[in-house]
């Protein structure tokens, strides 16, 4: 029997479902309890599901917080309409996008003392201008590696605007086998303690997201934390002796292709650009009008897999920008227009993205993200 005809009239489509991603939410909420803020990431286009969706299902479950990546796209969420929750923008901000900071409430983590000031400087003469100070506690990426005493001189110097949070970023919480999130929280917790003995004391501390959520880092997740990943429905696979994972969320995006050719080949046929793979036997293939412009990564030609008529099945040759040749020989159930599972379930077999990304090379926060914007995204 054939499978049914799709409803979506697309190359390439995700199907979205809000209300996973909602479940998933209220997960993590339950994990950390009523007295820790959970913070909803919603940077790079809310990892490749769609920002202002996401955005919308997380306020609508009650969040106080969101963050994105930079300040444009902390403005175009403030732009569509996004106005009760706080923004934080995490990624840095250059000196010309100070003015959008203010115009568009949005709170920048601050990365520097030279910031710091430069923020009191703005806020002179309009309402307290509040960021969130973060402190690079080893990861050797954004934040200050000032001690505590210049911290405070410099926040004393400071008439207009808050330091409302302390915050950094563990480098490596999933991997049990390293001392470096320990270290680096003794180094973060050293220096809110001497802020708070010179009389300092941010309302918000946060240095958890998903992983030291998930595997229950609690001596980290102070009274907010950051979920990302886990709102889509991933956490990291754990390095060394971990403990239970305590997160139960599941994935939120399924990713579709359409066939535009099936055809019969001879033995010995070869496939694709450069000719990477030859036949060994006739088969049948089915062409998905979709390749790496989509996002399907170069890395799995002749070496990832598709769900296609309920099993896995592989991809054949070199991926091509627009198109993917997968094996079709185990089935005479699909044709031309109909769909074919990247990732995702169908009747029984799945593929997940960190599934794809252990076969590609990556990391599931890859996948997802490099799923283009040429794919349609529809909510469900």
């Amino acid at each position: 029997m054939a499978p049914p005809a799709t409803p979506y009239p697309y190359r390439s489509y995700v199907l979205v479902s809000l209300a996973q991603i909602a479940r998933n939410y209220r997960q993590v909420c339950s994990v950390v309890g009523p007295d820790v803020a959970v913070l909803g990431v919603v940077k790079a286009d809310a990892y490749g599901h769609g920002a202002l969706a996401v955005a919308r299902t997380l306020v609508a479950e009650g969040t106080r917080w969101l963050a994105v990546s930079s300040v444009d796209e902390g403005v175009q969420l403030r732009q569509a309409g996004i106005r009760s929750p706080r923004i934080l923008v995490m990624g840095g901000f250059l000196s010309y996008e100070v003015g959008a900071l203010v115009e568009h409430d949005l709170t920048p983590a601050v990365h520097s003392l030279e910031q710091v000031l430069e923020m009191d400087a703005l806020a002179s003469g309009v309402t307290p201008l509040r960021y969130h100070l973060k402190i690079d506690s080893g990861m050797g990426r954004l934040g200050t590696r000032a001690t505590a005493a210049q911290i405070a001189a410099t926040i004393g110097r400071t008439r207009h605007s808050q330091c409302e949070g302390l915050m950094t970023h563990f480098a490596s919480a999933a991997d049990y086998s390293s001392p470096q999130t320990g270290a680096q929280l003794a180094c973060f917790e050293g220096i809110r303690d001497e802020l708070a003995r010179a009389g300092i004391r941010p309302p918000y501390c946060h240095t958890s997201s998903t992983n030291a959520i998930g595997y229950g880092r609690k001596e980290g997740w102070h009274n907010l934390v950051r979920a990302g990943h886990a709102l889509y429905g991933y956490v990291s696979p754990a390095r060394g002796e971990a403990p239970p994972q305590l997160l139960q969320v599941a994935p939120a995006l399924t990713w579709k292709a359409k066939l535009v050719a099936v055809k019969d080949l001879p033995e010995g046929a070869l496939v694709g650009y450069g000719g990477t793979f030859r036949t060994p036997r006739p088969m049948r293939i089915g062409i998905l009008g979709a390749g790496y412009a989509d996002g399907i990564f170069h890395r799995l030609s002749n070496r990832g897999k598709v769900i296609a008529a309920g099993r896995l099945t592989s991809i054949l040759g070199t991926i091509s920008m627009d198109l993917t040749t997968i094996d079709l020989s185990h089935t005479t159930q699909l044709a031309p227009g109909d769909d074919v599972t990247l990732l995702g379930s169908e009747e029984g077999a799945s593929l997940d993205a960190q599934q794809i990304a252990r076969t590609a090379g990556t990391i599931s926060y890859n996948i997802l993200c490099s799923i283009s914007a040429r794919v349609r995204r529809i909510y469900v």
